[in-house]
């Protein structure tokens, strides 16, 4: 499906430049999760057909990212699975982290482990011996900067740390992979335009041998519809031991965007943002770059008056593009702040 077509499944009101903030769900996924809370208002339906997304979204999200849907676990938002796979650290083991990095993905190590901060760029060469795991953005959440994954990969398994990844601000517009990776968790509701409440998880076995599931429940069980009551404790023996029994609707409407963006193609979406921002760059007097985020110095405040939702992360504005904005949109803002 080429970007013309498929942006006719969006109802995007014009300005709309804050994707890194939350997504918006193509047509197909608001109408189908209309329809699921519609039944449950009335109780016309089992909550089996609802449980069934969940399904349909782990198996859509382990295409996405190239990995076995058994190495795939689902929760409700990246701090909480990231606290889980803070289990698999020695005690006060040393973790590497960006400076700058969103919270979600420092706090749980500072918690646990004992962090060392270093900029963004220099995260590779901040590896060492010393190095129990790697914690990093793909692309960071304030600046927009794409991490040089390969590198960090390469420096990690030669001092034989593991490599965590927050894929939030990249999954769904930039090509990711797992290769080399130990644990690559992304909240659904920025790119992937779910509903807040769906988070997944991709935990390779070698990191779930040391972790310990903190939530067990049910829904985690070898078998979900023999794991209602009693002991012993008896998990599944993948990725899904870690599961939260999950916030269905946020499912019901996380499945349609998912598949949708399969359908679509990643590629074909980063080409379609990344030129969307560079001419938003252009117009700004900046160079071209590799990312669907920009970060200016500008007065948001026009933007705001002018209708323009855009966010402002760490004193500048934070611009970013996905499917459904077009060069109107950009040009819009373009208008405002250089008018």
């Amino acid at each position: 499906m080429d970007i013309a077509t498929a942006a006719k499944l969006w109802d995007a009101a014009p300005g709309w430049l804050n994707t890194a903030s939350y997504g918006l769900p193509p047509r197909p996924a608001f109408e189908e999760l209309q329809a699921v809370l519609t039944e449950w208002r009335h109780g016309s339906s089992d909550w089996k057909p609802w449980d069934a997304s969940v399904g349909r979204s782990r198996a859509a999200f382990a295409r996405l990212i190239g990995a076995p849907v058994a190495d795939v676990s689902v929760g409700a938002s990246l701090s909480q699975i990231m606290s889980t796979v803070a289990t698999a650290l020695p005690p006060r083991g040393k973790v590497v982290v960006p400076e700058i990095e969103f919270t979600s993905n420092l706090f749980p190590w500072a918690v646990a482990a004992d962090v060392r901060t270093v900029p963004a760029d220099r995260v590779a060469e901040a590896i060492d011996g010393d190095t129990a795991a790697v914690a990093f953005s793909l692309v960071q959440s304030a600046t927009g900067y794409v991490a040089p994954l390969q590198d960090i990969v390469a420096a990690a398994r030669e001092h034989g740390a593991l490599v965590i990844a927050d894929g939030s601000q990249a999954c769904g517009w930039l090509p990711v992979g797992v290769e080399g990776v130990d644990v690559l968790a992304c909240a659904a509701y920025k790119w992937l335009m779910a509903p807040r409440g769906a988070a997944f998880g991709y935990l390779s076995p070698r990191v779930r041998e040391r972790m310990r599931p903190l939530a067990a429940n049910w829904y985690a069980g070898a078998d979900e519809g023999g794991s209602y009551y009693g002991p012993p404790l008896r998990l599944a023996d993948d990725a899904r031991a870690f599961d939260l029994s999950p916030a269905w609707f946020c499912y019901v409407g996380a499945a349609p965007a998912l598949e949708l963006l399969g359908e679509i193609g990643v590629e074909r979406i980063r080409e379609h943002n990344v030129a969307l921002a560079n001419r938003f760059r252009a117009g700004l007097g900046l160079e071209p770059s590799d990312t669907a985020i920009v970060s200016v110095d500008a007065p948001g405040e026009r933007l705001e008056a002018a209708g323009i939702r855009a966010a402002v992360r760490a004193g500048r504005v934070r611009a970013s593009f996905h499917i459904y904005t077009t060069t109107d949109d950009v040009d819009r803002a373009l208008d405002v702040l250089t008018g």
